[in-house]
């Protein structure tokens, strides 16, 4: 019953994509084994190493197991006293090398993240241990499958070097036979060929007597001998001697590896637990970074809050989120709805959660999400929803649920899809009815799907039973798929048939034909449906709402900080100026004073014109350095109470000793903006005095920063929407020239999203510009792609 039910949640198919993300056979085959388990601890400790594995992943990228093979046969051969063959010695090599890759992976991961040396997979690298000795001694004496290196050993490459020396010799004889000119027209080719690993010439079968020697072979026809000549006969049996010597030498090299091998068996078999292991627990987490999975928290109290959940065997670009409640507030759930509304998907989504997370699998859902510790999760859906053929009639449904009351218990989790179904409705509805309650009153916790309104009266009069439905478009005939908990669902028959053109008559004589009750109650629903939807606008706008205030905030929290630092930055150059103006003006004095003294030391080098000079010097220094020190020319200034400072007015900021000019009318509190220059400050009255205003110069064409701010009407955005490149950057080179001698500070360039190509341009352009200080996306509620936001110097 329980790989039933594993079939019609389709776990086993979760089972199978797992077994994919596996880089080795040996742990394919555990992901294959895998079964969840109902003791939390093991749960916790699966769904740690999921997360451990995945964080890895995120941070330090994949770590790859493939390579490892099941040396342990291998190892039972080392063990008896066999000798393995040098591809068996390769697989043992290449597992060392994974294991060198996983150690390298875990210390590098280390230095770079302390996180990695405290997780609870860590322990799994640490008990790895590689055997570099034996991987060098294996990759320097095999190249390659049945290829031996020379250095293998001191014989075998003594060996090597006769048999190329006695090859050498035995086609330089060969070489003479064929090029000499007599035997030319007696050899049917002028060719060294090998017969029965023996050195040959083809000879014409006319002349065989002209070479004497061995017979080794003849062509199809007949015509060409391949003999051995005499003369080469004892160096090619010196060649197979030295061939058969060379092979024993092979198997020397394997015996000695073999013995390695067996001398490092133990350490071999611990090795390639660990990668498997370490391959299972990180094919977890690949499998859950392809769905974008999460670690649901679990509880053993059988409450279970999926939020944003997704059904990880449907289209991501296309499953609708749900949430799901169950075990909370009430422990039984009754969800109705139309056919394909999503009814069964929400059941199944339920189900195929719990059994992930009870095996260590996160879940695609939100990180907050919570599920339970159940015994059994038992199934009873029906065919046309199941991947395998389920039993679709009353009396096999009717089995099933024997079978499902006869073991559950209060920790398991029962689903019910269509509960009733099959046979007359009356009686249908009854029999589920009892079946519910029975249930509930054994504490089991239930989710069930149902098209009978008894079911959604039974669930509104009992308590610890919610009514939950698949929302129903009526303007598009089509179901949204959403889960609404604590909304019955209400029956759309007349309302579709209307939508389809069925005549008013027939569907006024259908509404006849049901009693009031159910009509009052089908009212009722409608209500209920209309305010929720209104309910749920409504919450959507202040969502709006506030995310535009809350950006408002950022933005405006933002500009004040600007300010601080502009006014910072501004007084940290003023007193730095007038440092450098005090040490000037020391130095000279020193230098005045250093002088003095020495004429006073030696009258007689004194010098009035020199004394006099040196006098003027330091006067006119003195004058030049207050003259810059005085920031402002004396002006007349008067003051003025808050109430009569205005728009307009020109003004002197008495904390920052700038002049500017009031942009805003004063508020409650006496604040005002006042623009100084490029920086448009937010000042208190109380800061204030009044100016009088600067004359315009009548020579000269251009006007002031502060009275062109005034007189022009420049838009803080401009919109480019339709324009081509061409178009957009030139209109954007005037604007910004205009805004930024306006002394606006932040601008918007409206582009759309588009193709992306008018936004690329506009952003290459903005960093060619130097009165541009940084350019951004828009946020939420500002446009986001579809804007640009920029700041000027």
């Amino acid at each position: 019953m329980r790989n039933r039910n594993f079939r019609i949640l389709e776990y086993d198919k979760i089972i199978e994509a797992l077994a994919g993300y596996a880089s080795c056979e040996l742990s394919r085959k555990k992901c294959l084994r895998l079964h969840p388990t109902d003791q939390l601890y093991e749960i916790q400790e699966r769904q740690e190493e999921t997360a451990a594995a995945l964080a890895r992943l995120y941070r330090f990228g994949n770590l790859s197991f493939a390579g490892v093979q099941d040396i342990r046969p291998l190892l039972h051969i080392a063990k008896i006293g066999g000798t393995l063959s040098s591809a068996e010695l390769l697989d043992i090599a290449r597992l060392l090398e994974v294991v060198q890759s996983a150690v390298a992976y875990t210390e590098e991961s280390k230095t770079s993240d302390t996180l990695a040396q405290t997780d609870c997979i860590e322990h799994f690298f640490q008990e790895l241990e590689p055997i570099n000795d034996l991987l060098r001694e294996i990759r320097r004496c095999i190249l390659a499958e049945n290829e031996f290196a020379d250095d293998a050993s001191a014989t075998l490459k003594s060996i090597r070097k006769s048999i190329a020396a006695t090859n050498n010799k035995i086609r330089t004889e060969l070489n003479k036979i064929i090029a000499s000119q007599k035997n030319q027209l007696m050899l049917q080719d002028t060719l060294v060929t090998m017969r029965n690993n023996r050195y040959c010439i083809p000879v014409k079968a006319e002349y065989k007597s002209a070479f004497p020697g061995m017979i080794h072979d003849q062509s199809a026809t007949g015509s060409t001998l391949f003999i051995e000549p005499m003369s080469v006969v004892n160096l090619n049996n010196e060649l197979t001697e030295l061939a058969v010597r060379e092979q024993n030498e092979i198997e020397k090299i394997l015996m000695e590896l073999t013995e390695r091998v067996k001398f490092e068996e133990e350490l071999l078999d611990a090795n390639l637990t660990l990668l498997i292991d370490l391959d299972f627990i990180f094919a977890r987490a690949r499998y859950a970074r392809s769905y974008e999975g999460t670690k649901p928290q679990f509880n053993e109290e059988g409450r279970i809050h999926i939020r944003q959940g997704r059904h990880p065997l449907l289209d991501a670009k296309k499953v609708v989120p749900i949430d799901i409640s169950l075990g909370d507030e009430f422990t039984m759930l009754i969800i109705t709805g139309p056919n394909t509304g999503g009814k069964t998907v929400s059941l199944k989504t339920l189900g195929l959660f719990t059994l992930m997370g009870e095996s260590g699998l996160h879940i695609p859902a939100r990180e907050d999400s919570e599920l339970s510790v159940f015994d059994r999760v038992y199934a009873d859906i029906g065919d046309e929803q199941s991947i395998e053929m389920s039993l679709s009639t009353f009396s096999s449904h009717m089995t099933s649920i024997v079978r499902i009351l006869k073991n559950a218990t209060p920790k398991s989790l029962v689903l019910f899809d269509e509960l009733g179904g099959g046979t007359d409705p009356t009686e249908g509805a009854a029999l589920a009815i009892a079946i519910l309650s029975y249930l509930h009153g054994q504490q089991v916790r239930v989710a069930a799907t149902t098209h009978y309104s008894e079911l959604k009266i039974f669930a509104l009069s009992t308590p610890g039973i919610e009514n939950g439905c698949c929302e129903f478009n009526l303007d598009t005939l089509a179901p949204t798929y959403r889960l609404l908990i604590g909304i019955p669902g209400k029956s759309n028959a007349f309302a579709i048939s209307q939508k389809l053109g069925l005549p008013s008559a027939i569907i006024e004589d259908a509404r006849n034909q049901i009693d009031q009750s159910s009509m009052d109650f089908e009212a009722l629903l409608s209500d209920l449906e209309a305010s929720r939807v209104t309910i749920e606008k409504e919450q959507a706008q202040i969502q709006e709402y506030r995310a535009e205030i809350e950006a408002l905030k950022k933005q405006t929290a933002q500009k004040q900080d600007d300010i601080s630092k502009k006014k910072e930055q501004i007084l940290k150059e003023a007193r730095q100026e007038a440092r450098q103006l005090l040490e000037k003006a020391k130095k000279d004095a020193d230098e005045s004073i250093r002088l003095y003294q020495k004429w006073v030391n030696n009258p007689e080098k004194a010098n009035n014109k020199a004394m006099e000079q040196q006098r003027t010097h330091l006067r006119k220094n003195l004058d030049k350095l207050d003259r810059q020190l005085i920031e402002k020319p004396a002006k007349a200034k008067k003051k003025k109470a808050s109430h009569t400072f205005a728009q307009g007015d020109y003004v002197y900021i008495e904390s920052m000793g700038l002049e500017g000019t009031i942009v805003s009318n004063p508020d409650k509190k006496g604040d005002c903006h006042v623009q100084a220059g490029i920086l448009k400050t937010l000042v208190n009255v109380a800061d204030l005095e009044l100016l009088e205003p600067p004359k315009e110069e009548t020579n000269t064409p251009t006007r002031k920063p502060q009275q062109l701010n005034l007189r022009t009407g420049v838009s803080p955005e401009i919109n480019l929407l339709g324009k081509t490149v061409d178009e957009a950057l030139s209109m954007l080179d005037k604007y910004l020239d205009d805004a930024y001698l306006s002394h606006l500070h932040t601008v918007t360039i409206i582009h759309g999203k588009g193709t992306g190509a008018l936004r690329s341009a506009i952003q290459s352009y903005l960093r060619t510009q130097s009165i541009v200080k940084s350019f951004r996306a828009g946020v939420y509620g500002e446009g986001e792609a579809g804007v640009t936001v920029v700041e000027f110097r």
